[in-house]
């Protein structure tokens, strides 16, 4: 049995997509879904399934989320590997005196091609800074991402992929879970 990570994008958002977690976990539980576990509002929800595909299992819970709540719920499932690459890939880690609240990870729906790397055109958003790997982009917001126009819109526009993006508190936490499981 395989443990996937959705990492569900826009639900719970100033009163947009609202879903509670435990209907969530109810509506997963009944297509099939065993050891459902949500981890905050924001769309962090772990399943185990026979289903090695991690696209397919994205689908499915997208599609129910659809039939159950009505809501289009852009979806990236990931493994464990990629939240360890989190901790082993992000070059803001090894900075001194970093302030974890400015950083993030961006998590894509499909591996990036170095061409489509140089889309993002990540300098001009400086002082914002970003380092870009398979399927994850790691972000350093020198604000907050409240205040950046380098967001998963842009991102999802540039790339075009779907992406989500978890602060690295949450990344953390993630981490986490997945080994207690």
């Amino acid at each position: 049995m395989a443990t996937h990570l959705a990492l569900l994008r826009g639900i719970n958002v100033s009163g947009h997509n609202m879903i509670k977690m435990e209907a969530l976990k109810t509506t997963l539980e009944g297509i099939g879904f065993e050891n459902v576990q949500t981890y905050i509002q924001s769309g962090n929800v772990f399943v185990d399934t026979d289903d090695e595909n991690a696209a397919a299992v994205g689908f499915k819970i997208k599609q129910e989320i659809f039939k159950a709540f009505g809501h289009e719920v852009p979806v990236v499932v990931i493994g464990k590997s990629d939240l360890e690459a989190c901790f082993k890939n992000n070059p803001f880690l090894k900075e001194n005196e970093i302030d974890f609240k400015k950083l993030y990870v961006a998590f894509v729906s499909k591996e990036l091609q170095k061409e489509n790397r140089n889309e993002l055109k990540i300098s001009q958003f400086k002082p914002d800074e970003a380092s870009i790997d398979a399927s994850r982009i790691y972000i350093k917001y020198s604000v907050g991402a409240g205040k950046t126009r380098f967001d998963q819109k842009y991102i999802e526009k540039k790339l075009n992929v779907t992406a989500t993006i978890r602060n690295w508190n949450t990344v953390t936490q993630l981490l986490q879970l997945y080994e207690q499981r």
